[in-house]
């Protein structure tokens, strides 16, 4: 069986041939966010499936497709979709498009999501910058980097004591300010899924000290930081999560929400990614 290495570098090369764009910033697209792909001006689109050792996008609001290119004047490798743990993907498998990401020559990442409020004083349609996260066993508490270490790759034991990095928090916050919006900032909790919580689950998750609640990101973020790359991951608030006035969740309403709220956390990518550039 070939090495993590041979294979990130196997679908670096495949990649490389296939586009021009050389770039720093990569960016992870999720639930109902896909249209930001649309705003890059695409050098080269591939499929997932197309990719040496990428698995497949199953989600039906995922894409599923490698985007090259430039927001906002940078030049971008842009993921327009993401794999999820509960859809049965091994973690090594959920991480490689990260990993792949730095080892094209990305030293900044940049994530979004669609998550549950847990915070009350959320609504729907916010934008929340995600400050730090929890991932407990029992919870969720998957990691990608059990098992034999690569120190070539990064460390056994990487700090986590700022898994989002501050400068990047600092120009998201002036990127929306630019355009108008209120960011909120907070903490985000992964659970494992598909299905969403129980009103007591809600209730634990909140004392615990949870703003939003998703099924995503925090493995992307862990490896992330392994190989040393700065982070800046951003939630969209597509439905409530209050135990006490808790309502039937429906996917559409979520991916709905989601896509209202698009434009709004578009605007922000696209300025923050533009600053990175300069």
């Amino acid at each position: 069986m070939t090495t993590l290495a041979a294979r990130l570098q196997e679908a670096a090369a495949f990649l490389h041939k296939r586009c021009k764009t050389r770039a720093r910033v990569g960016i992870v697209l999720g639930t109902g966010l896909g249209a930001l792909g649309k705003e890059v001006q695409a050098e080269a689109r591939v499929p997932f499936a197309q990719i040496p050792h990428m698995a497949g996008a199953t989600v039906q609001s995922h894409s599923g497709e490698f985007v090259a290119g430039t927001l906002g004047g940078t030049p971008v490798f842009v993921l327009e979709g993401r794999l999820h743990y509960y859809e049965g993907h091994r973690l090594d498998d959920i991480v490689f498009p990260v990993r792949l990401l730095k080892a094209l020559g990305c030293d900044t990442l940049v994530l979004s999501n669609a998550a549950g409020g847990l915070n009350p004083g959320f609504s729907l349609g916010d934008l929340m910058l995600i400050d730090d996260h929890i991932n407990l066993p029992g919870l969720c508490g998957v990691n990608p980097l059990v098992g034999p270490n690569d120190e070539a790759m990064g460390p056994r034991f990487p700090d986590m004591s700022a898994p989002y990095d501050r400068e990047l928090k600092a120009a998201a916050h002036a990127a929306a300010k630019a355009g108008g919006l209120n960011l909120r900032e907070g903490v985000y909790v992964m659970v494992t899924g598909p299905n969403l919580e129980t009103r007591a689950e809600y209730r634990m998750l909140r004392n615990l000290g949870a703003d939003v609640v998703g099924m995503s990101t925090v493995p992307e973020v862990i490896a992330a930081r392994h190989v040393g790359m700065r982070v800046v991951a951003f939630s969209i608030v597509t439905d409530l999560c209050i135990p006490e006035a808790l309502e039937e969740a429906s996917l559409d309403r979520i991916i709905a929400t989601a896509a209202a709220a698009e434009p709004k956390l578009t605007g922000v990518v696209k300025r923050l990614v533009g600053g990175l550039g300069r």
